[in-house]
């Protein structure tokens, strides 16, 4: 059994701590106040800064970018800070603009963290679709990252990326053992373009997968702190807690941890 600790800069920004490693996801340190554009019309404003500088953060082992080309996963000061992070994990796509040792993944590639005297930890790539059928050309490649490692009692820990609810995601519990959830959240929308459209799961697509993993603790992430977020907290926690994970669930509002055991 291994603790593991999450603390919860914003957005879809956490530090993963668990035996030793330190791991970072979607590294977006950016004040608050700028928009970012996304391509073909959509936009949205950064609404609330990071909970942590990030020279409070200390060592970082790893990188894991579900998508580099969106400002809200990977911003213009998280990308400078790269080069001092360890390695980074994201999309083949994502891997040759960043360049460096960055390491490009397709879903259900695999990857592995060694270090000495730590845990050697397993990383596979997990499929995500980034908005509606048919729109993978216009929103880019996206990944999310199934963690692995020995002395998991519990099932491995799976940061789902950015994603709404597809067949192909449904496979995932079906494939890998999974025992915890960083749960991308928000269900994005871009009304003046797309009207209903979402390109990220709300709660109730959410309550859907965790009937499909059931898993023993759930973080959502990913809900607050940009204008294209359109369902926060107050709105999805109602949903989900109706559902009957209810209890797994451990919201942590940015600048927030939790721990539990994995």
């Amino acid at each position: 059994m291994t603790n593991v600790r999450i603390t919860h800069i914003g957005g879809p920004t956490t530090l993963l701590e668990f035996a030793g490693w330190r791991i970072l996801t979607d590294p977006t340190f950016d004040p608050a106040g700028k928009r970012y554009f996304f391509g073909w019309g959509t936009t949205s404003k950064k609404t609330t800064g990071p909970s942590h500088d990030p020279s409070e953060l200390g060592d970082i082992d790893a990188v894991l970018i579900s998508h580099h080309h969106h400002g809200d996963n990977l911003d213009p000061t998280g990308r400078a800070l790269l080069p001092g992070w360890g390695t980074v994990l994201t999309t083949v796509k994502g891997a040759k603009a960043l360049g460096g040792e960055s390491v490009g993944l397709n879903p259900w590639d695999t990857a592995t963290l060694e270090k000495p005297g730590k845990p050697t930890v397993t990383i596979t790539a997990t499929p995500c679709r980034h908005g509606p059928a048919g729109m993978d050309p216009i929103t880019g490649p996206v990944i999310g990252f199934n963690l692995a490692w020995e002395g998991q009692s519990h099932g491995s820990l799976w940061v789902t990326g950015d994603t709404v609810l597809y067949p192909k995601l449904r496979e995932v519990p079906q494939r890998l053992d999974i025992g915890s959830i960083v749960l991308h959240l928000g269900a994005v929308r871009f009304a003046y373009l797309t009207g209903t459209a979402k390109y990220t799961m709300d709660a109730k697509q959410a309550g859907e997968l965790l009937g499909l993993v059931d898993p023993t603790t759930v973080i959502p992430v990913h809900y607050e702190g940009w204008t294209h977020f359109k369902q926060d907290r107050p709105e999805a926690e109602p949903v989900l807690s109706a559902g009957p994970y209810a209890d797994r669930i451990h919201w942590i509002d940015p600048g927030e941890s939790t721990e539990f055991s994995a």
